[in-house]
């Protein structure tokens, strides 16, 4: 299977570099310390249209395949230094937009999708729960038939984006006989229904500029036409989206990947000790291939998987695959880095440390690395 750029993709990939460097990192180490959403570069990504990558023309996107969206955000997370806001774009793109795009109905669509697509509007997947975790179909949040639609009450915690969203895509219970299978409806709420509000924000180790919080829902009365798909679907809706995510947000950490490899090449080129360079030392130069290995073969994954969405069956085996080798890889090949790069490795100014920071939540975010291996196990027939 022949992986070569094409020149329209080569192109693409250069544009996002040399924007994201040029745009998205000045600041960040003060960013990252506040703690701080910056909107006015959401707003810069949403004029290149990177919140709309796949969606399709018509709506707003960018219309791109979904191998071509996958390189796209490879080439943010090389050029960009800021892994929160990359979090943000992914967590909005892949968890909120592509279920509005794919299963929304045409209002929905012509109404949200522009917005979500140029950056005006920011979107908060709403599916996790205090009680429930990885077990995200376990939800105590409800949403009851009325006269005029429906009535969604309950609350969601670690919501990327959740304080500073415009829309959620909710989550809820509509017959909990059913269960996840015919049981979970999705529904979209604005940011300025009655009953819906944005409630603890938390403070976290790592993507520290990407706004993670509660999302509380108090006899939130919604319409009909609120409601995502049909009735019962929304098991079908969450898992796409997971494949969508688990493929292309761990597309980022190749782009990361690359990055770090590059900085430990010419940190070991230039620090000498003993008279020569620390490269041409065995424990340096073996690490640095193993960074090098673990590149290649998470691109080939991601890339394999990303050619494959919406046309195989065995996607969400892909996806898993996918997934936990790029989270565990990027989680090593940021350990490495600091590690060659020693007391400097430990430092703010280099970058490092924030990377290795925003990796470890890698292995949790998608699904943790446990639920994958368990994704995977039941495809062996496990």
């Amino acid at each position: 299977m022949d992986f070569n750029l094409s020149e329209e993709q080569q192109s693409l990939r250069e544009e996002i570099i040399r924007f994201a460097r040029k745009e998205l990192n000045e600041g960040v180490i003060e960013r990252d310390r506040a703690q701080y959403f910056p909107h006015d570069l959401w707003m810069k990504c949403g004029e290149m249209g990177l919140q709309g990558l796949p969606v399709p023309v018509e709506y707003g996107g960018s219309g791109l395949d979904p191998l071509t969206t996958a390189i796209a955000m490879e080439a943010l997370g090389y050029g960009c230094e800021d892994g929160g806001l990359t979090f943000a774009i992914a967590a909005h793109l892949l968890a909120c937009v592509v279920p509005v795009w794919k299963h929304g109905s045409e209002a929905q669509k012509k109404r949200y999708l522009p917005g979500l697509c140029n950056g005006g509007l920011i979107a908060v997947n709403g599916i996790t729960e205090a009680a429930s975790g990885s077990d995200v179909f376990s939800m105590a949040t409800t949403a009851m038939a009325t006269d005029t639609g429906y009535m969604l009450n309950g609350s969601k915690t670690f919501s990327s984006n959740g304080p500073v969203a415009d829309l959620a895509l909710i989550y809820a219970s509509t017959d909990a006989e059913k269960g996840y299978r015919g049981g979970i409806s999705a529904f979209l709420v604005e940011k300025n229904t009655p009953g819906y509000r944005s409630g603890q924000r938390f403070e976290k180790m790592g993507l520290r500029t990407c706004s993670i919080g509660e999302l509380v829902l108090e006899d939130v009365q919604v319409p009909a036409d609120a409601m995502l798909g049909e009735i019962g679907t929304a098991a079908v809706i969450f898992a796409e989206s997971m494949a969508w995510e688990r493929i292309c947000l761990v597309a980022c950490h190749v782009g990361t990947m690359e990055r770090l490899l590059e900085q430990a090449i010419n940190y070991a080129r230039t620090r000498k000790t003993g008279g020569q360079p620390i490269g041409k030392m065995q424990a340096i130069s073996h690490r640095i291939a193993d960074m090098k290995i673990r590149l290649e073969a998470t691109r080939l994954l991601v890339y394999r998987a990303a050619s494959r969405l919406g046309d195989s069956w065995e996607i969400d085996l892909d996806a898993a695959i996918a997934k936990i080798h790029a989270s565990e890889a990027l989680v090593k090949t940021a350990m490495d880095t600091m590690q060659i790069l020693g007391g400097y490795g430990f430092m703010v100014d280099y970058g490092v440390e924030r990377v290795l920071r925003d990796a470890m939540a890698s292995t949790i975010y998608s699904g943790t690395s446990e639920v994958q291996r368990n994704i995977i196990g039941r495809w062996l027939g496990l």
